[in-house]
């Protein structure tokens, strides 16, 4: 399977998703919100409510790679973070 066709599958599982009692819930855990920065947390879930409301298959898609970047940026701002830490105590000792 190709990254398009599982963006797609995903997209359309998005869309599905929309009807659902606790949709915002739902998609929010999917995307992973957890792995991001507090900052891109709150922007994330702010998305979520709007592709809820008024959401399509492209709005969909969006939605998927924005959350996935901020995941990406936030797992390598933490590997920089942890690498200038020991770079620190290794100067210190």
């Amino acid at each position: 399977m190709n990254p398009d066709e599982k963006l797609d599958s995903s997209a359309a599982a998005l869309v599905a998703l929309r009807g659902t009692p606790d949709a915002v819930r739902i998609i929010t855990e999917r995307l992973k919100v957890k792995e991001m920065g507090p900052a891109d947390h709150i922007r994330t879930k702010h998305e979520v409510k709007a592709f809820v409301a008024s959401g399509d298959l492209k709005a969909a898609e969006a939605l998927l790679n924005s959350a996935q970047a901020r995941r990406e940026l936030n797992q390598k701002q933490s590997i920089t973070m942890k690498m200038n830490q020991r770079r620190g105590q290794r100067i210190g000792e």
